[in-house]
């Protein structure tokens, strides 16, 4: 008898020295591994025959469906490690598994018989070779071997020569009865194919995507997931879905009810409104009530797709969700839409999509009495919280402006402004308003930095791993480019070309005396006014009557009294800068309106005799069609609609008199300055005329000469129509119509009914199916004339050249504009946007902005003692005016352009969503041994090298969270050693995964056998296997250079406790070799 205790002599020495040229061997053992195969392949190869018994049952045909999980998994495990056990992973990780497999797999179809045992008696392990026994065996692999360490305290084997009869007789016992074992050798042979098959890239994208993503599929109940049941497919809204949209709308119902609310924050023109109706669709067959919200504007679109209209393409579906405008909200009588709102039941709405959600981004402080909710509180509490449970889907193309507050109050709704309700659903750490908080930290942090270092990339470094999980929950957002690049656009057609923008800087007139932009700046610097701010002039002995007159002590929804008149004075000097931008004629409606409320104040003051009670009205501010449109919907504006009453004699009035006095005769300056610039000195509109003929006499697509010119200013566009439709019918024989928000629609088709609807419909007939709605009607308008309320969801893609006739603040709004004909499925080539300049240099415009804000502001400031309101503006302006540079050189996407927020970047649910549909036709992807791969080409994005897919085997990486896919870790490495996308970004990661792999079903021989060869067919690998080295080492420096930056910025760090000691700690699950 002897003893091995794998330390002064191994197993593996021992059995070399025992087999030998015809040796029959016969091992039970609970699994085998193809590295024991390797370690004594000189010997097994020259045996004449190997039975090997599993001792549990492993590779048996299953008789029911996955057996219980608990079951499930230790079987697997022991099937897994045929191509190696957890301890064998360095063996794995040099990557000769192809090698090996392929040898192994001759070697058994030729010397080994396996078995299973299916009953439920236990087998012991033992090994017998010739006429020696060895026991206890419990696996063949390197560990029992003793070429690897395994986790037993001590292994000691017996080897004996008189044991060996023994275990032989009682292996032969069992060897052939059919009740206790079950021969498993083919399923052997076909498993440890699979490990030497060429595979397909897009399998392993599958594989990746299972190994990351199998909780998640684990998680999800039939509850969450669209019920097909219902027959939603089958709709019509779903037979016109594209496919990235049919995504979405999968992905909105499991985040609904999940959930309970979702934002679509997908880019202009990437059709959300359809993608909305296909969910509502789903509820609706669901037998639930559903609520549209809308802008006014957008009323007409909603309804179109509900009424048995003739040109609504899903009136077989039968849709019959109620619509309501955002500004119904704040009504509590009237009929609005067809709908009486004395009678209606707001709690009784199971969903509520808003469209334009980020019309609610300000949110409204809860609480308070009923009088100052806000339309934000009124959707709160009377149709979210009360009743029926609701859940809310938001449509936005930009839900974040330039805070991520706006992004919470959206989402705010979903949870019904109370946090716990998604705290205990959200896999955080941290609770929502934690999260936000330290969000919104770390951007006002980058938003601080230098504009150049200023990027996407470094935000996304900032921000913590519980605000993806956030986005990831609630949010989609897909951008143009995105589609284009990881969708298959066969059938949607491709998106217009988008020509360069033409920049164009007219002087404000050709009249030689006349003034120019920079003089009129210096006269509106020096307004003060003093119209607007009224309480500022109160004295002080009277102030508390008006504290208790204007709810001072209750801060009205964030403005006091005084606030809010500095917010409209600031509101209105910039508002005359701006019309000024846009046209003469807006300025001087502006002056003259200003000029009338001095004029009727200052007289109020003269004739006053402070024996009779006169007070000042002021709730005419000026008309509300004077400010552009993000104007109209400040809070600020919204707010100072209420009359202010002020006793004249409790005011320093002979101050107040001096200070409007020194405004008025600035206007009446202003006002004969600009007094000559008739529409013939005009170069502005005179430009207009010449671009106008050149587009008309030279079309850029095929007889196109169709034209949309946008303002801001309703003021600017009657205008425009005054002159250009004179000028465009005269000169051409065209027809012009225009659209405001403000006053009835206007054309030069005689006898059209004008409201909005009918002029875009002849203006842009193929895309509002004017055959349909008119049919035999010749109607045609070329020119449109428009402010932005149409700048959101219209589709008028019929035309491809578009104006902006003064640049908007924010730029934004530019982009919004142009997607109204920048639109997928477009039948234009090319599409041309062209934008109007004021006659000065950038950094002059940029800085007159600053001027005239700041002016504004250090008014304020002598008023209210802040100072701290400059420092903001800063850095604020330098980046705006980076923006506004790209646009005068190029077309820019709304992501790009929201002031550096997208959340395009961030969320991972599509991936979810392309496993969970893969998975239904594979549901194997389980059995799949690690360390496959395939090998794909490369192009311009992604440069020859190896993706390599890692999971960590010990749980002390993933420090501060960065890496959203902990325990796995995904690098792609460039073959000259680069890394060309790190294990932090594991979007940017996935996509160019999926860019490389989607759509190639079957392994690519080309490539395949050129790695081969370079190869020697798997056995010489070092080259790859060092690239492993490298990528590992990479991820290790990049948690030590972040461990290092927590630790700069005040974080508590233990450096021994966790280190990564190497290769041993990851396990290679794939990877793919790019060509």
């Amino acid at each position: 008898m002897e003893l091995i205790d794998n330390i002064n002599k191994t197993l593996k020495d021992d059995l070399a020295d025992s087999i030998h040229s015809g040796s029959k061997i016969s091992i039970a053992a609970a699994c085998f591994s193809i590295y024991a195969f390797q370690a004594l392949k000189d010997q097994l190869t020259q045996i004449d025959e190997l039975r090997f018994i599993f001792t549990s049952p492993t590779f048996i045909a299953e008789k029911a469906k996955k057996e219980r999980r608990e079951f499930y998994i230790p079987r697997l495990t022991r099937e897994r490690s045929l191509y190696g056990t957890e301890f064998e992973i360095r063996l794995r990780n040099e990557l000769t598994q192809k090698a090996i497999a392929k040898e192994c797999a001759d070697w058994i179809r030729a010397k080994v018989t396996f078995k299973s045992n299916i009953s439920d008696k236990s087998i012991q392990g033992q090994l017998v070779v010739d006429d020696a026994g060895y026991t206890p065996i419990n696996g063949f692999t390197t560990v029992e071997l003793g070429c690897e360490k395994g986790n037993a305290m001590n292994t000691t084997i017996v080897k004996d020569a008189s044991l060996a009869k023994t275990l032989l007789a009682g292996f032969n016992d069992i060897w052939s009865d059919s009740k206790l074992l079950q021969n498993v050798t083919d399923e052997i042979i076909d498993s440890i194919s699979t490990a030497y098959n060429e595979n397909s890239p897009e399998f392993i994208y599958f594989v990746t995507l299972y190994n990351i993503f199998n909780e998640f599929l684990e998680d999800i109940s039939e509850d969450v997931l669209p019920n097909e049941a219902t027959g939603f497919k089958e709709s019509k809204i779903w037979g016109m879905l594209y496919n990235f949209q049919r995504d979405a709308a999968l992905a909105i119902i499991n985040k609904l009810e999940k959930f309970n609310g979702c934002i679509l924050a997908d880019s202009v023109g990437l059709g959300k409104t359809f993608t909305a109706l296909a969910v509502i669709k789903y509820y609706e067959n669901r037998n639930k009530s559903v609520l549209v919200l809308c802008p006014k504007k957008l009323a007409n679109n909603w309804n179109t797709y509900k009424d048995n209209y003739v040109n609504n393409p899903i009136a077989a579906d039968r849709l019959r969700y109620d619509v309501l405008y955002h500004t119904d909200l704040s009504r509590n009588h009237g009929s609005s839409n067809g709908l009486d709102l004395d009678r209606l039941n707001w709690g009784n709405y199971d969903l509520v999509v808003i469209d334009e959600s980020h019309n609610f981004r300000n949110g409204g402080k809860s609480g308070g009495d009923s009088e100052k909710e806000n339309r934000y509180l009124r959707l709160l509490n009377k149709v979210i919280r009360t009743g029926v449970k609701t859940k809310v889907l938001m449509l936005s193309a930009t839900p974040v402006n330039n805070r991520f507050n706006d992004l919470k109050n959206q989402l705010a709704l979903a949870y019904e402004g109370n946090s716990n309700l998604i705290n205990e659903k959200l896999n955080t750490k941290s609770t929502i308003e934690e999260i936000f908080r330290q969000a919104q930290r770390a951007f006002n942090t980058w938003s601080k930095q230098d504009p150049r270092s200023r990027t996407t990339e470094s935000l996304l470094k900032m921000l913590d791993f519980d605000f993806f999980e956030v986005l990831d929950s609630v949010t989609i957002a897909r951008s143009r480019k995105h589609i284009e690049k990881y969708y298959d656009t066969a059938d949607i057609g491709s998106f217009p070309e988008r020509l360069k923008p033409i920049s164009l800087y007219p002087p404000l007139t050709d009249l030689r005396s006349a003034i120019n932009y920079n003089e009129i700046f210096e006269q509106l610097m020096l307004l003060n006014l003093a119209i607007y701010t009224p309480s500022h002039y109160i004295l002080d002995s009277k102030k508390s009557k008006y504290a208790d007159l204007f709810d001072d002590e209750k801060v009205n929804v964030g403005f006091t009294q005084a606030n809010r008149e500095q917010g409209i004075r600031r509101l209105m000097a910039i508002n005359l800068m701006k019309r000024m931008e846009s046209s003469v004629a807006s300025f001087r409606l502006t002056l003259s309106r200003i000029d009338n409320l001095l004029k009727t104040t200052i007289s109020t003051i003269d004739s006053f005799n402070q024996y009779s009670d006169t007070n000042v009205n002021l709730e005419d501010i000026s008309q509300l069609n004077d400010f552009d449109l993000d104007d109209q919907n400040d809070d600020e504006l919204f707010s100072f609609g209420k009359k202010v009453k002020i006793n004249l004699s409790d005011m320093d009035y002979t101050s107040w008199r001096r200070d409007l006095a020194k405004d008025k005769e600035t206007i009446e300056l202003l006002t004969v300055m600009v007094a000559d610039i008739t529409p013939e000195h005009d170069s502005k509109l005179q430009e207009l005329f010449r671009v106008l003929s050149n587009k008309i006499e030279h079309p850029i697509n095929d007889n196109n000469r169709k034209v949309i010119i946008f303002t801001a200013f309703s003021d600017t566009a009657e205008y425009l129509y005054e002159n250009v439709s004179r000028f465009v019918l005269q000169n051409y024989h065209l027809n012009t119509a225009m659209v405001t928000g403000s006053v009835d629609g206007r054309s030069t088709v005689p006898r059209l009914h004008c409201d909005m609807n009918t002029v875009l419909t002849c203006f842009s007939p193929i895309s509002k199916d004017k055959e349909l709605l008119m049919p035999g009607d010749t109607t045609e308008i070329d020119v449109l004339i428009a402010t932005d309320c149409i700048s959101e969801g219209q589709n008028l893609q019929d035309c491809d050249y578009l104006i902006n006739y003064d640049i908007h603040w924010n730029p934004v709004r530019i982009i919004q504009r142009f997607g109204r004909i920048d639109r997928i499925g477009s039948r234009n080539k090319v599409i041309q946007l062209v934008n109007f300049w004021p006659n000065v240099t950038l950094d002059e415009y940029i800085d007159l902005k600053a001027r005239v804000e700041t002016r504004m502001k250090i008014v304020d400031m002598t008023a209210t003692g802040d100072d701290n309101i400059l420092q903001e503006e800063k850095s604020d302006l330098e980046y705006r005016k980076a923006q506004l540079k790209r646009l005068q050189e190029e077309v820019v996407d709304i992501e790009e352009m929201s002031s550096g927020i997208s959340i395009m970047d961030l969320g991972l649910n599509e991936f979810r969503l392309d496993l969970l549909e893969y998975v239904k036709a594979n549901p194997n992807l389980d059995k799949t041994p690690f360390g496959l791969h395939a090998v794909a080409a490369s192009n311009d994005e992604c440069p020859p090298g190896v993706v390599f897919v890692l999971k960590n085997r010990s749980n002390s990486i993933n420090i501060d969270h960065q890496n959203r896919l902990h325990p796995f870790y995904m690098v792609y490495i460039a073959d000259d050693g680069e890394v060309v996308c790190d294990h932090l970004s594991p979007k940017a990661m996935l996509d160019k995964l999926r860019y490389l792999c989607k759509g190639k079903a079957t392994p690519i021989p080309e490539l395949y056998r050129r790695f081969n060869k370079e190869t020697k067919d798997g056995r010489n690998m070092q080259a790859t296997s060092a690239l492993l080295g490298d990528a590992i080492a990479s991820i290790i420096e990049t948690k030590e250079e972040s461990e290092i930056d927590t630790f700069l910025g005040g974080g508590q760090m233990s450096f021994l406790s966790n280190e990564i000691k190497g290769l041993d700690d990851f396990e290679l699950i794939c990877f793919l070799v790019v060509k």
